[in-house]
C-alpha cells in the first residue's frame, strides 16, 4: 500500500497553488520529474517550451494576469544555466518568480561529477534569495520564497530541489504562513511637510513608477493627480496606471531621448516633483540627477529606501502609494496650477514629435497596427530601437497593457510573452513587436505557439540590422561593423512552423494582414519590412 503522505515536491507544488500559481514553464530532465508531477497533481500545468530562457518569459507573461508568482522549472546544469537572462530579467524588472531546479543529493556529489555545480552561487547575484529544498523543511521553505518573491520590491527566488528530497515522505506537516504586511503611510511632521508642499505647488508634475503596479493603488494615484491638476509622465512598466487618453497625461519616458527633449525642461520648470512608486531602474542616463533637492522641493513615496543615487528627494517615504496619497490629500484643497498651459503646450509637441501619418517605416507600421487592432489588445515589445518608438506611440488603456524587459532590456522576450499572454487571455487580442534579429533569436519557440494554441500575432520589423547599435555607431563616426546581416523569409517561417505568414511593405498591405490574422485560428507572423535608417531622428 502507498504511503498517503506528501512528498516534499508536493509541499512545494502546494504551497505554489495556494499562491494563485495554475501555471509552470520549462525543459523537463530526469532531476525534475517528481517536481513535474507534484505540479500537476496540484493543479498547475507545466508548459514544454523550447528553450528555458523563453520559458521563463512566459511565465512572467502569465504573471502579468493572473498576479501570481511566474513558475521557471529547469533541470539541473544546462537547464539551470539557460535560465540566467530571464532570471536577471525577474530581478531588475520586479517580477516575483519561482525558480525550479533540480540537483543531484549532497552524498552523490560528492563523487560523482557529470553536469553538477553549484547552482545557489550561481543564482545568488540575480535573485532575491535562494534555498535548497529539505524534506522536513519543504513547506516552511515554499512559504519563505513566495512571500520573498512577493515582498516588496518583488522579484526572483532560486529552490534547488535534490533528486531524493523531492520524492521523500513527509509526516506531520506544521504549516506556517508568514502574514502580509498591512499598507503603511507616514505620520507626523513628515506627511505635514508633504502635505504643505502639495498645497503650496503651482507647478507640480508627478513620475509614476513599477510599484503602482503591486500595491493596488492606481486608482487612488488617478485620483490623486486629477484632485490637485498634477500632469504626469510614467516609466515604460507602468504606462496605462492611468489610461494614457487621460488629459494630464504626458505619456511614458525612459529611454527616448527625443522624448525627453520636450519632458525633461517641464520637470524643470516645476517646483514639485512627486515620484509615486517611481523605480529609477527603468531610465536612462539623462534622467539621471535632473533635479537639485536644494532647488526643488520632492517627494519620493517608494516601496523600498532609496538607495539608488539615481535622484534625491526632500522627503524620502517608505510607504503604501495609495495609503499615503489618501493621507496627502485628505482636506487638502485644489488649487490651478500651470496656468501659463506649458503640459499641454508639452503634450502637443511630443504628439508633433511621434507623427501618426506617415507614408512608411517604423512610425507607420505602429501606427497603423494600433488603429487595426482593438482597444483591449495586449502587446509585448522586444528590446531594439523599434521598442523605443512603440514605447511612446503605443497607447496604452490599462496598466500592463503592454509588457515589456524594461530594465535589463534584453532582446528574445517579445515572443515567448506574447504565447505567455495569449494563453492566460485566450480571449483577448495579443501582439508581439520584434526586431529581426531579437525574432530569430527565439524562432524556434513557434513551434510552442503552434501548440498550445490560439492565434497571437508575431509582428516583425525587418531592416537586416541591429538598428540601435547601427544608429549608435554612426552617431560615434565608427566603421559599420557586427551590425548587419542577410535578409530572411520571416512569413515562411510562421507558415513552416504551422501558422500563417505575410510580408507587408505598405500600410494597406499591413492593415489586411492584421485583420486577417485576427480571424485566424492559428498564430501569425507578420514580415513588415522597411528600410534602413527608418529610426533616424524618430527616437
Amino acid at each position: 500500500m502507498q504511503d498517503p503522505s506528501p512528498r516534499a515536491a508536493d509541499l512545494l507544488a502546494q504551497r505554489l497553488y495556494e499562491a494563485g500559481c495554475r501555471h509552470a514553464f520549462g525543459m523537463p530532465g530526469g532531476e525534475v520529474l517528481t517536481l513535474v508531477d507534484a505540479l500537476e497533481k496540484a493543479g498547475i500545468t507545466f508548459h514544454l517550451t523550447k528553450h528555458e530562457n523563453a520559458a521563463g518569459f512566459m511565465a512572467e507573461a502569465v504573471h502579468h494576469r493572473d498576479r501570481a508568482p511566474a513558475i521557471l522549472v529547469a533541470t539541473l546544469g544546462p537547464g539551470a544555466m539557460n535560465g540566467i537572462n530571464v532570471v536577471a530579467n525577474a530581478l531588475q524588472d520586479r517580477v516575483p518568480m519561482i525558480v525550479l531546479t533540480g540537483c543531484v543529493d549532497a552524498d552523490e556529489a560528492l563523487t560523482y561529477t557529470h553536469q553538477v555545480m553549484d547552482h545557489a552561487q550561481v543564482y545568488r547575484s540575480i535573485t532575491k534569495g535562494t534555498f535548497m529544498l529539505t524534506a522536513d523543511g519543504a513547506d516552511i521553505i515554499a512559504d519563505k520564497a513566495v512571500s520573498l518573491a512577493n515582498q516588496p520590491r518583488p522579484g526572483p527566488v532560486h529552490i534547488d530541489v535534490p533528486i531524493s528530497v523531492a520524492d521523500m515522505r513527509v509526516t506531520g506537516v506544521k504549516t506556517r504562513r508568514l502574514a502580509k504586511a498591512a499598507p503603511v503611510a507616514p505620520g507626523g511632521e513628515c506627511l505635514e511637510q508633504a502635505r504643505r508642499w502639495v498645497a503650496q505647488a503651482e507647478r507640480p508634475i508627478a513620475i509614476v513608477g513599477l510599484d503602482v503596479l503591486y500595491d493596488d493603488s492606481h486608482c487612488i494615484v488617478q485620483a490623486f493627480l486629477e484632485h490637485f491638476g498634477i500632469p504626469f509622465v510614467t516609466t515604460y512598466k507602468a504606462k496605462g496606471v492611468v489610461p494614457e487618453d487621460h488629459p494630464l497625461c504626458l505619456g511614458g519616458a525612459g529611454l527616448s531621448p527625443l522624448a525627453d527633449k520636450h519632458l525633461l525642461p517641464l520637470v524643470e520648470q516645476s517646483d514639485l516633483v512627486l515620484c509615486l512608486g517611481y523605480d529609477p531602474i527603468e531610465m536612462r542616463p539623462g534622467w539621471r540627477e535632473v533635479w537639485d533637492p536644494k532647488d526643488k522641493r520632492v517627494i519620493d513615496i517608494s516601496a523600498v529606501v532609496n538607495d539608488h543615487y539615481m535622484h534625491q528627494a526632500g522627503l524620502n517615504l517608505v510607504a503604501d502609494t495609495g495609503t499615503t496619497l489618501e493621507a496627502i490629500a485628505k482636506g487638502n484643497p485644489a488649487r490651478d496650477t500651470w496656468v501659463g498651459g506649458e503640459p499641454a503646450q508639452v503634450k502637443a509637441a511630443l504628439a508633433l514629435a511621434f507623427p501618426t501619418d506617415e507614408d512608411w517605416g517604423p512610425a507607420a507600421v505602429i501606427a497603423e497596427t494600433r488603429a487595426a487592432l482593438p482597444p483591449e489588445t495586449l502587446a509585448t515589445a522586444d528590446s531594439g530601437a523599434h521598442r523605443i518608438l512603440l514605447s511612446q506611440m503605443w497607447t496604452c488603456h490599462e496598466e500592463r497593457g503592454l509588457i515589456q524587459s524594461s530594465a535589463l532590456c534584453t532582446m528574445g522576450c517579445a515572443v515567448p510573452m506574447a504565447i505567455g499572454l495569449q494563453l492566460a487571455e485566450p480571449d483577448r487580442p495579443v501582439i508581439s513587436f520584434s526586431g529581426d534579429a531579437g525574432f530569430l533569436m527565439v524562432a524556434g519557440e513557434l513551434s510552442t505557439a503552434a501548440e498550445m494554441g490560439g492565434n497571437p500575432i508575431f509582428l516583425v520589423f525587418v531592416d537586416a540590422s541591429l538598428a540601435l547599435i547601427e544608429l549608435k555607431q554612426r552617431q560615434r563616426q565608427m566603421g559599420n561593423r557586427g551590425v548587419d546581416f542577410d535578409r530572411h523569409d520571416f512569413a515562411a517561417m510562421g507558415r513552416a512552423f504551422g501558422g500563417n505568414g505575410h510580408t507587408v511593405r505598405n500600410r494597406a498591405e499591413l492593415r489586411a494582414a492584421l485583420q486577417e490574422a485576427l480571424n485566424a485560428d492559428r498564430f501569425t507572423v507578420i514580415a513588415a519590412e522597411i528600410d534602413r535608417g527608418g529610426y533616424d531622428g524618430r527616437i
